[in-house]
């Protein structure tokens, strides 16, 4: 179920990106009275799923979810539609506008991303406001993945800063290490301050698990929320609203402490002791080869951290939206230069269609559905200025050529790129899809 509802927020989250920035296509090309023939939701080779005409243009749903296209008149496009440009120019066709006309149009989708960016995040600080956990709040230190025990960070640790500064939002410390290249992280341990080195080498493996580096410390105070079905928490007679007491007789101050119990007795025998309505219970059940024995957790009063919310006005939020937007571009300009630095090996965490649905919580929450699709705008918009002919910055690029020399680069030159363009996207796409499929397997 988990899998399906990431799954559907992925896909209404890209629809929507996709008809907004092809929106913007649009939008341009019918300002400058450009005759769009088709405007699509994904890409419809051979037939489409669905289609109406409308006037000039025939609007469709194809069936190939890889993104959508508009089909302006007189454009060398995804279509490759040879036959339209050897007749002579229409008034109608893009090919006959003025450069800085056809730049706008090309830019238009671009612009849409962004601008859609910033009126998500106005509405969701408006909304919900800025909801995070002060690093300082994080009272009982952190839980260490594998890239924090690499680090030399321990269990209970409370980390003070990273390369001698201060990081306020607990949920930003693996990103100021990862985009500011960090050096250090500071901790207090029992009271003491410690400097942990962060050598090249456990840099490039953070960037490609930094969800397995560091997490809040809380209190084992936990009941179950819910049963996953044939599960050995199933089998053992486990029910929701059962209270953790602990395993095998043995009692645990820390959540973390329970789980790395069972960690170490996957495939055994255990006897959980529950309360269940106010009686004690013990249930024996094989914990799970993944260290797990299948329920859902919900967390009691003292498990909770003192999360802040800062509120924002109408106003307040129209600002601080452009505000988050800006941050986020700069933050991930930041992260897509590091795939360039070989001694990184940034390359190997680009991710495809499935590391994008990861992203997205297992139930539905539109808080969360609206920060990520505000971030995926913001991807969508950068990748798409890429100087690669078949996206958009191609375009711009051989339209800049075209202003600055004052000559237009040959149809058969743009056909060819438009061809090699769609083979280096075709390429990335295939690597990243690739490289989700082997961290499957890892």
């Amino acid at each position: 179920m988990e899998i399906l509802v990431k799954a559907a927020q992925l896909i209404l989250s890209l629809s929507i990106l996709v008809v907004l920035h092809e929106f913007g296509h649009f939008l341009f090309a019918r300002v400058f009275k450009c005759r769009v023939e088709k405007f699509y939701l994904f890409f419809d080779p051979w037939f489409s799923l669905f289609k109406t005409k409308k006037g000039e243009t025939e609007y469709g749903v194809g069936w190939l979810p890889l993104g959508g296209y508009v089909k302006i008149a007189g454009m060398i496009d995804e279509s490759m539609d040879k036959e339209a440009l050897k007749q002579p120019a229409q008034p109608w066709e893009f090919r006959s506008k003025p450069a800085w006309q056809r730049l706008l149009i090309m830019i238009g989708g671009v612009a849409m991303n962004f601008i859609f960016a910033l009126i998500i995040y106005s509405g969701v600080l408006y909304v919900w406001g800025k909801q995070y956990l002060p690093t300082e709040n994080a009272v009982h230190g952190v839980v260490v993945g594998e890239m924090g025990r690499e680090m030399g960070i321990q269990n209970g640790d409370k980390i003070v800063a990273v390369n001698g500064e201060p990081v306020v939002a607990f949920r930003k410390i693996a990103a100021t290490i990862v985009l500011n290249k960090a050096t250090t992280v500071e901790v207090n341990r029992n009271g003491e301050k410690i400097i942990l080195p962060i050598s090249n080498e456990v840099f490039s493996k953070l960037l490609n698990a930094v969800s397995d580096f560091v997490a809040p410390r809380v209190f084992f105070d936990v009941s179950v929320g819910q049963i996953v079905k044939d599960s050995p928490a199933a089998k053992g007679g486990l029910l929701v609203d059962d209270k953790l007491v602990g395993v095998d007789g043995n009692t645990f101050q820390y959540w973390d402490q329970f789980q790395s119990y069972l960690e170490a007795k996957k495939g055994e025998s255990v006897a959980l002791d529950v309360i269940r309505a106010g009686q004690k219970k013990q249930l024996n059940l094989v914990v799970g080869e993944n260290g797990r024995v299948g329920f859902g957790v919900a967390f009691g009063e003292k498990a909770k951290l003192n999360y802040e919310t800062q509120k924002y006005t109408l106003m307040e939020s129209i600002p601080a939206g452009v505000k988050l937007a800006g941050e986020t571009i700069r933050n991930y300009l930041k992260q897509f230069k590091l795939l360039f630095s070989p001694e990184t090996k940034a390359y190997k965490s680009l991710g495809g269609f499935i590391a994008i649905g990861k992203i997205f919580p297992g139930q539905w929450d539109w808080y969360s559905f609206w920060n990520m699709t505000a971030l995926l705008s913001i991807i969508l918009g950068i990748m798409n200025l890429l100087p690669i002919p078949a996206l958009d910055g191609g375009h711009v690029l051989f339209l800049g050529y075209e202003i600055v020399s004052g000559r237009k680069p040959g149809e058969k030159f743009l056909e060819y790129a438009q061809v090699a363009g769609m083979i280096l996207l075709l390429a990335l796409v295939l690597f990243a899809n690739i490289n989700d499929i082997i961290k499957l397997f890892a």
